[in-house]
Order: structure tokens, then sequence, then C-alpha cells
């Protein structure tokens, strides 16, 4: 994580919060070098499934500052033990690739010392950049990442779990006013199928545009972050490339998420050849944003897109639907 944008200073003790500090403050100091103190507590928007502060520490030999990931929401708090256990395992396997993630400090998956459940990082640079300018080269930027990632060694005792699907037929609902039923119908049977065969990669599955920092501007553009390892997972590419593809569709419109996809092959990436399969993958994850797209819309918002309203989501992902119809299908 960074401490760029969305961005809110709590003080020392984040008064005001209501989610229980003392005990986590306790077990962030015990994980600290001799002498440092927390200086400053600053919450960190643009997330929805759980609660981000930077914590700015001075000590002997000066000031830095590391991230805590503390979940609260009583659903992710169910499920903290197997995400935050895997989020670490994953922070120290990138700890000897040239990913740039965040080196781990701490974990407490149980909560068995802090108020939640939580992991402690350090601080990545950078900002997270959702608007509109510079957008393509952004997207090249993450294409060449994404293909890194998925190129990565990965032992066979090393891998993460199976990809779990984040949509199923039962589960869609098309948007209430929705003028194309039809369109709707047509991508829930596709998904109803059982899944293509594939051939598994390290997949980070929750990577997009939000999960990635950047750090300079034009030519010295650079991807100094890649964020969020908790849903980490063993899949197809396609996968990984249909899930940012899905985010740039809403963010940027249609057509950069049509293209991501041919930005990844040119970066030298491998997906199905099999249109069919691919278009499965695609429509797999876009159904999951389903029907307005609103979990997206909140930190986006909070982050400077306020354009983005669930009306306009919800009519960029029909739209996103129709062009993968009209291309692989």
């Amino acid at each position: 994580m960074s401490s760029g944008e969305g961005a809110e200073g709590m003080g020392a003790d984040l008064d005001g919060d209501g989610a229980g500090w003392d005990a986590t403050r306790s077990w962030v100091e015990k994980a600290l070098s001799a002498g440092e103190r927390i200086e400053q507590v600053v919450r960190l928007r643009g997330g929805w499934t759980s609660q981000m502060r930077r914590l700015d520490l001075r000590g002997p030999d000066g000031r830095r500052s590391l991230v805590l990931r503390s979940f609260v929401a009583p659903f992710y708090v169910r499920h903290a033990e197997g995400l935050l256990t895997r989020e670490a395992e994953i922070l120290r396997l990138l700890g000897d690739t040239d990913v740039p993630a965040a080196t781990l400090v701490a974990v407490d998956a149980t909560a068995q010392h802090c108020d939640h459940p939580s992991l402690l990082m350090s601080l990545l640079p950078g900002t997270i950049r959702l608007d509109d300018r510079n957008a393509d080269d952004r997207a090249e930027l993450l294409a060449r990442q994404l293909v890194r990632i998925h190129q990565l060694p990965t032992a066979a005792d090393q891998r993460p779990r199976t990809y779990q699907a984040w949509a199923s037929p039962e589960r869609v609902s098309p948007p209430a006013a929705t003028g194309r039923p039809e369109l709707w119908q047509r991508a829930v049977d596709v998904i109803r199928r059982e899944p293509p065969a594939y051939r598994g990669r390290f997949l980070h599955r929750d990577f997009h545009p939000g999960n990635v920092l950047f750090t300079g501007t034009d030519e010295d553009l650079r991807i100094s972050g890649v964020v969020d390892w908790v849903e980490t997972s063993w899949g197809p590419a396609d996968l990984d490339v249909a899930h940012c593809s899905t985010a740039l569709a809403l963010l940027h419109g249609v057509p950069a998420g049509m293209g991501f996809a041919d930005r990844y092959a040119a970066a030298g990436g491998t997906l199905t050849e099999d249109r069919t399969a691919h278009l499965h993958w695609r429509l797999l994850d876009a159904l999951g944003f389903a029907p307005e797209a609103e979990k997206v819309a909140v930190p986006w918002r909070e982050l400077g897109r306020a354009d983005l309203t669930a009306r306009a989501l919800t009519q960029r992902l029909e739209d996103y639907l129709q062009a993968l119809f009209d291309r692989y299908a």
C-alpha cells in the first residue's frame, strides 16, 4: 500500500475509529525496532474489504512508515484466517522475486493478540491512479506486470490454492432496470457450462488499477507496487486478464477493457487459443460485478472518480458484455 491519495490523518490513537485499536497497537509496538514509536496513524481510503492504516514511525534511525491491514466487517473476519495467512505466505514468497510487493512484518490472522485479524507490512512508494489521463500508458505497464506475475516459477509445494469463481449462474442478478435481459441470460448460460480446461498459472486474482501503485509521469511512469495479495490463486491466466479487463472497461470505457488482452499478449503473455474458453473466463469475471458494479464504485469515487455513478457503471458493464460476445462468440 502507499501513502498517496485517499489518506486521512487520525492522530496517533485513531480517535473516533470505533473499531478497537488498543490491543492492535500493543501488538504492533512489539514488532517495531528498539526505540521506535508510533508518531501518527493515517486511515487509507480506496478499499472495501478491509481497514487500512498507515503508521508513521520515529526511532533512533529516523522515520519510516508501515501499513496495517485489519479485517473488521463480520464477513471478512470469518474468512480472515485464510485470507491473511495466504497474504503473509505470498509476501514471503515474493520477497525473492522482482515483483514490487510489500515486505511482511507480522501477521495475527486469528486476532489472538489484536482487536481484529491484522497484517503488518512495509509501505510501498507511489499512488493509485484511476483518472483517464495516461490510462493507455498505465494499461501497457499493467499488462507487462501481469505477465511477470504469471511467469513466476512456483514449486508444486508453494502453489497457492486453486482459484475460486466469484460468480455463479444462481447468484447473478441483472440490473433491475436493464433493457437487455436477453444479454444477461445469454451470459449466464455461458458460465452455466463446465469450466474449460486450463494450464495453471500463479494468479494475483484481484489485479486491477486499484491494486497497483505508480510513480512518475509520461516517460518516467513506473509501477512501484502491487498490493492486496489475499486472493492469490492458481488458475488460468485468462481469469486474471479478465478481471483487469473488466475493471478497465468500468473505469475508462469498453475499448479499454477490450484492448487489455491484446496488450497482455503483446507483452509476452499466453492466453488460451480457444475463443469459447476465453469468453467463459471473461464472462465469469464480468458477471461477478452484477448487478450494478457498486462494490467498486464506492472506493473509486473515494479516490476522485465521482463520475462513476452506479448508473454509468451499469451501462458500461452491459456494453462490455455485448462487446465480449461480438468479439469472441
